[in-house]
């Protein structure tokens, strides 16, 4: 389905990003059975959790998902590709699934965007194909006693991106959302994947690329504050750039203000519903979260906002509805760093 740019709606309203898949899979209190197949029966590792092999054994639950966000009035939702690279799937021996899992997801959520968008052509609905950080970084040695050691390479994490986005690319997403970038060399490896994908095949991909600020220092995981993770990445000519995850709204405010003033391109930002409690559960309630969010609104710092861990389509609802009341920033207007 033809549909318009995705910046030239950017230009003129604020997207609202879908909310998190983990939490609204966790309402289906599926068992180890729902994450197998016939191809999978006998597979010899635990299953259950791996939430992006749903795309594949339970593919009417992801595609429930994308709908119930779609109908409280997402504009753009997000793969069930969060860990579909060979690196992250290692842990369940199921690298050889990779190409299937991603291009599977694409095609779910292209199938319900697409049918949304031709309910309503004047509000377009869009696919990004999304790319978790894994669960190796190129950055930090996992061992205190090696500071020097590196459990993974920059080349091998490239290839695993790539590999990664080539079957996002096929399964026909609109746009390659890089999120929850703890690490931003390993974030640097993917956008390089990404723009040698696009030489490759001549597929101009809109990239988008969010980072995590991991607690109350200001810092990445990687320990970059918010103007050198910026000044990191700049040089890739991104769609947007932004926070999500890790800390709730009221905190993310600082960071994602210091991005809007400095970046020269759109800004995103979805938060978790709040912190977790002692339970790891999200307190945050619908009108909590928009109500923490509308200073962001008020001060016009952002252009996608959406939702993280924790947020349903309640909030997500709630977010769309306050958001259909304000400008999008106009990025147009900022310096570069």
């Amino acid at each position: 389905m033809t549909k318009p740019h995705i910046a030239s709606q950017l230009e003129k309203r604020i997207l609202i990003l879908d909310g998190a898949m983990g939490t609204m899979i966790q309402r289906y209190k599926l068992e180890e059975s729902d994450f197998r197949n016939d191809a999978l029966k006998d597979h010899p590792a635990s299953l259950r959790g791996n939430n992006d092999l749903l795309s594949i054994t339970r593919p009417d639950v992801i595609k429930a998902i994308h709908q119930e966000y779609l109908a409280v009035g997402s504009d753009i939702i997000e793969t069930n590709t969060f860990s579909s690279t060979t690196i992250a799937q290692e842990d369940y021996q199921l690298g050889h699934l990779v190409y299937e899992l991603n291009f599977e997801s694409a095609k779910i959520a292209k199938q319900v965007a697409d049918e949304a968008t031709a309910a309503n052509p004047d509000k377009p609905r869009y696919v990004a194909g999304s790319i978790g950080p894994t669960n190796k970084t190129a950055s930090i040695s996992p061992d205190v006693n090696d500071p020097g050691f590196r459990a993974i390479t920059f080349d091998q994490l490239k290839v695993a991106f790539k590999q990664q986005m080539q079957a996002l690319q096929d399964g026909g997403v609109d746009l390659f959302l890089i999120e929850t970038v703890i690490d931003t060399l390993n974030a640097k490896a993917a956008l390089m994947a990404a723009f040698e994908l696009k030489e490759e095949t001549e597929v101009d991909m809109p990239v988008m690329l969010s980072g995590t600020i991991t607690d109350a220092s200001g810092r990445t995981l990687s320990g970059q504050n918010t103007e050198a993770f910026l000044v990191s990445i700049s040089h890739f000519p991104l769609l947007t750039v932004g926070f999500n995850c890790a800390l709730g709204a009221s905190n993310m405010l600082p960071y994602v203000k210091e991005l809007s003033q400095k970046a020269p391109f759109f800004i995103s930002v979805y938060p978790n519903a709040g912190l977790p409690n002692e339970m790891g559960e999200y307190d945050e309630t619908p009108r909590m979260m928009a109500q923490q969010l509308k200073e962001f609104l008020d001060l016009n710092l952002v252009n996608i906002v959406g939702g993280c861990c924790g947020t349903t389509p309640d909030h997500i609802k709630a977010i769309a509805e306050l958001a259909a009341k304000y400008e999008p920033r106009n990025q147009s207007a900022v310096g570069t760093v």
